[in-house]
């Protein structure tokens, strides 16, 4: 009898588990699909859950609008040499519709923004947890505050500081902000806390300095909650919209989503164009959760062991 109801019990909840995931995946399945739907499929009083004409119209729209230079590579703080302010171009890719370019400016600001948070977080992390110095329990006491300091209080220092430093209309302005993430420094030391502090010793012993120490000890311990905190902030810069959009101006230094909101601006109200865009902008956002699920999995489960 109570193999039965345990039995029961599993068909219930994997029913349960189903139905959520379901739930969930069915904005993707709707963008995905509409991205396929003509006009008269997506704009129909009846929703049409499956293409009854599948078409491509809707990525030629995308493809073919705007054009941008595939990259354009710029000297380092030129700007400050020039009388118009401008950097000095040296190198400039052939010509690629505007779309194409606007991924790789998200990608890149995204990978940029995810690796230099992961990499500061980790030494930052390891020090307020590992380290006895002056001021530490203040420091991470301000850290912990600044979590919960809205985006929107720093936004006109933010802007003059980078209009100063001549980074404003740069992907710079969007990733530099980012990197000193107080979530990502809070949550590695949370990890580093569970280093062993004999294992450290250890390692002074016999000779290590403090970056081998950190490079070939700490770091792969606290690996999970670099890969947790990696999927993190690729997609919290991925879907930054409100930095972007406040930050980013030009044609060409334009992310994925506002390049298709200004595309749609220019094309009225066009529900295909939105679908292929945000079908088109998710692609990545997918493989990268693919890629570092192991450790986002690992990160979570582990911070939920810990409390």
């Amino acid at each position: 009898m109570k193999d039965k109801r345990s039995t029961a019990y599993r068909i219930f909840v994997l029913i349960v588990v189903i139905l959520i995931a379901l739930l969930f995946t069915f904005p993707l399945y709707w963008i995905v699909t509409g991205a396929f739907k003509t006009a008269k499929d997506i704009n129909a009083t009846t929703p049409s859950w499956w293409p009854s004409e599948w078409t491509l119209r809707n990525f030629q729209t995308l493809f073919s609008k705007l054009t941008a230079p595939l990259w354009q590579i710029s000297l380092p703080f030129s700007q400050y040499f020039t009388e118009n302010g401008e950097a000095i171009v040296v190198s400039t890719g052939p010509s690629v519709p505007a779309a194409i370019r606007w991924m790789l400016n998200t990608v890149w600001m995204a990978v940029a923004s995810m690796l230099l948070t992961c990499f500061t977080a980790a030494l930052a992390g390891y020090a307020l947890a590992k380290k006895r110095f002056t001021g530490r329990g203040l420091l991470f006491t301000l850290i912990v505050c600044a979590m919960a300091l809205p985006k929107q209080v720093i936004l006109i220092p933010l802007i003059r500081e980078m209009s100063t430093l001549n980074l404003y209309n740069t992907l710079s302005a969007v990733i530099y902000p980012i990197v000193g993430w107080p979530f990502g420094v809070f949550l590695i030391k949370q990890f580093a806390e569970g280093i062993p502090g004999e294992i450290i010793e250890a390692a002074r012993i016999d000779g290590a300095g403090e970056w081998k120490t950190f490079r070939t000890i700490v770091f792969p311990m606290i690996k999970p909650g670099v890969g947790a905190l990696a999927i993190f902030t690729f997609i919290s810069s991925w879907n930054d919209y409100f930095m972007q959009l406040i930050m980013l101006s030009s044609t060409q230094q334009l992310t994925i989503s506002l390049g298709i909101a200004k595309m749609q601006a220019e094309n009225s109200t066009d529900f295909g164009l939105i679908m292929a865009g945000a079908a088109f902008a998710a692609l990545p956002i997918i493989i990268v959760f693919i890629i570092f699920q192991k450790y986002f999995t690992r990160g979570i489960t582990m911070g939920a062991v810990k409390g």
